[in-house]
């Protein structure tokens, strides 16, 4: 049966919420009641001065510390919940609410606690955890320089080793090596864990985090320290950034987060981690929670802006009907479904797909507090996931929002209706946390080396070499190229894509969504393989051969990502009991999976993968989907959850 030959499925709201809001469903709850008590934080970021919304916004973040709500990924005996997974439902669900509130929330207890629990050891611990989960502590995460972002190996800040005094000396040596863009600084931070390159007896350790205090306890900035603010932004106005600059700023020899290196009374350096490359690797894979947290907060934001959209395209009247009849609801007409209900289905797509990535941090970050430890290979796929996640969360939260704010008209234009706050405050979400393309070619690395040990400290231009290395045929083999050509073929009922079959059956089928995904993604893969090894055997310099590639590389990692949700998404409705949510959920991944072949679907024809026939096939089916998904729209959006005082859009969608 075809979608158009099907009926709507029919579910109970709340059974759906249920299984989006899983296992940490309570949690969920007492965050949307928290976010709605303080919904008027969103009329405050429009109505007060810069410098009084940060007040407001900095009072919200610790008035929520206060009922352990962001606390619950800190160990319990510093007043934490000792669960990962509860912190990012808790993260996830704060999107929904004032994203200023939701940033320094990510600022103060991912970026500043997280890296004092996952790269200091006791002795950190028991100084400041307490305090930084109660509120107490502000802090900076100062990694980002003004002439270093994403190439974080070579920040220019140095970290000195005076062994005399047994003290660390902190210098901004440039202009370039400024702590810019550094949330909590401009205001509030009384310390930062600054990233610098260590230094110790002369020779450099490359990048090493130490606590660094930046104001004493009534805010007053400490000698040696240089802090200026960056300024009115895009958005996230009420989060307080700043540049900090360190003037020989001395610490002591224990300031330094010295879980995987450490300096010796003796100023002798150790690490049990040999390799530079890999030991920095290490270091900023333990800070994965922070990738993992803004995507998912990126989807919440794509959520809010869907529900108002849909409830407006069911609410708002346009053009009398050809009968003579009322004039026609903005959802009744194709258009207007083919802009939102993909959309639609893909935000559920990535919920389950982030839903996945979180079970897989739970379980790595688990591993990695238990005896037996956690495996490079496993710590590797996790922070290549993670990449990709927030990579296609972001991009995907970005385009949302603006294709909701236009179905909304001149209306959706007014900051009353929220999406002006929404487009701001999350434009910068696609570079928080590294830009994301250079996140997807830390995926396409990962593919490319197979995620070996041996070449884990590998930069691109070692990438490079290494595959040049290879021979192609065994590149072609690890990514089973031949294999899923088969598969597909197998998957066009009648015929494949060479003999024209025209047959819609089995376009509603996963399996057949599943091969072309994976066709896809290998073969951009192993096609990246071929150009590298190409370009090197013809003599080319290792980085003009990668800057010639360097949008293959990018596709192939967003092919497997895609794959990624795919799979998450087909899973999920596997796991559902026969009955409507399952109905609900096939039908909105059925959507999902054409979408996305639908819109590649030039690369797919010319690969051989589809035929004309089919391919205008797999447009009217979309349709046909979107007609489906029509008359439960409502119903999807309402089992998101969003509190309706955080909607705002009286104006469109009513109380």
């Amino acid at each position: 049966m075809t979608a158009a030959e099907a009926p709507p499925p029919e579910f109970d709201v709340d059974a759906l919420a249920a299984v989006l809001d899983g296992e940490h469903a309570a949690v969920r709850r007492d965050v949307r009641e928290s976010l709605a008590a303080y919904a008027s934080v969103l009329e405050d970021a429009e109505t007060m001065p810069r410098a009084e919304f940060r007040e407001r916004v900095r009072e919200v973040v610790q008035e929520v510390a206060g009922t352990g709500m962001t606390g619950l990924g800190f160990p319990k005996e510093y007043g934490g919940g000792g669960d990962i997974g509860a912190s990012i439902a808790s993260f996830e669900t704060l999107g929904f609410g004032d994203l200023s509130v939701m940033t320094k929330v990510g600022v103060q207890f991912g970026l500043f606690g997280g890296a004092i629990l996952q790269l200091g050891t006791r002795r950190h611990h028991d100084a400041y955890l307490a305090d930084v989960v109660a509120g107490r502590l502000l802090g900076c995460f100062a990694m980002t320089e003004t002439g270093h972002g994403s190439d974080v190996q070579a920040l220019g800040t140095t970290a000195t080793y005076d062994p005399g005094a047994g003290e660390f000396v902190i210098t901004t040596p440039s202009a370039e090596a400024t702590k810019d863009y550094i949330g909590n600084a401009a205001a509030h931070g009384r310390m930062a864990v600054v990233f610098a390159q260590l230094e110790v007896g002369g020779e450099r350790h490359g990048v090493h985090a130490l606590l660094v205090p930046i104001r004493d306890e009534a805010g007053a900035v400490l000698p040696g320290v240089t802090i200026t603010d960056d300024g009115p932004k895009m958005g996230l106005n009420g989060v307080d950034n700043g540049r900090i600059s360190f003037d020989a700023v001395r610490v002591p020899r224990e300031a330094l987060l010295n879980r995987f290196a450490d300096v010796d009374a003796d100023g002798v350096y150790r690490s049990e981690i040999e390799n530079p490359g890999r030991r920095f690797f290490t270091m900023l894979g333990t800070l994965v929670q922070g990738r993992v947290s803004v995507g998912g907060a990126a989807t919440s934001a794509a959520k809010v802006a869907l529900t108002i959209a849909v409830e407006y395209a069911l609410r708002r009247r346009q053009f009398q009907a050809r009968d003579g009849g009322p004039e026609e609801l903005l959802l009744d007409y194709g258009m207007h479904q083919r802009r939102l209900l993909p959309l639609l289905a893909r935000t559920y797509a990535l919920h389950f797909a982030q839903e996945v990535l979180v079970s897989r941090l739970d379980e790595v970050f688990s591993a990695a507090a238990s005896d037996t430890g956690v495996d490079e290979e496993s710590r590797r796929l996790l922070e290549s996931r993670a990449a990709g996640t927030k990579a296609l969360a972001t991009w995907h939260a970005t385009r949302t929002i603006q294709e909701c704010r236009e179905a909304c008209g001149g209306a959706g234009y007014l900051a009353e209706n929220r999406f002006a706050a929404l487009k701001a405050d999350t434009d910068v979400f696609t570079t928080f946390e590294g830009d994301n393309h250079v996140l997807l070619q830390l995926v396409a690395k990962g593919l490319l080396t197979d995620y070996a040990s041996d070449f884990s400290d590998l930069d691109q231009l070692g990438t490079v070499r290494f595959v040049a290395g290879l021979a192609v045929e065994t590149v072609l083999e690890r990514t089973r190229v031949h294999r899923l050509l088969e598969q597909i073929k197998d998957a066009l009922p009648g015929g494949d894509a060479e003999t024209g079959a025209a047959d819609d059956a089995g376009l509603l089928d996963p399996d057949y969504h599943l091969a072309l995904y994976r066709f896809r993604e290998e073969h951009l893969i192993g096609g990246v393989a071929r150009r590298l090894k190409r370009g090197v055997d013809a003599g080319m310099d290792a980085g003009q051969v990668f800057s010639r590639v360097q949008d293959h590389v990018i596709a192939a990692a967003r092919a497997h990502v895609e794959r990624l949700v795919l799979e998450a998404f087909v899973e999920k409705v596997e796991e559902q009991p026969e009955g409507p949510v399952r109905d609900a959920l096939n039908l909105l991944c059925d959507l999902h999976a054409l979408s996305g072949i639908e819109a590649d679907r030039a690369w797919f024809i010319e690969h051989g993968r589809l035929s004309v026939q089919r391919s205008k096939s797999i447009t009217r089916e979309v349709a046909a989907l979107c007609r489906r998904t029509r008359p439960v729209a409502g119903d999807l959006v309402a089992a998101f959850g969003v509190p309706r005082p955080l909607l705002r859009a009286e104006s469109l969608i009513g109380t």
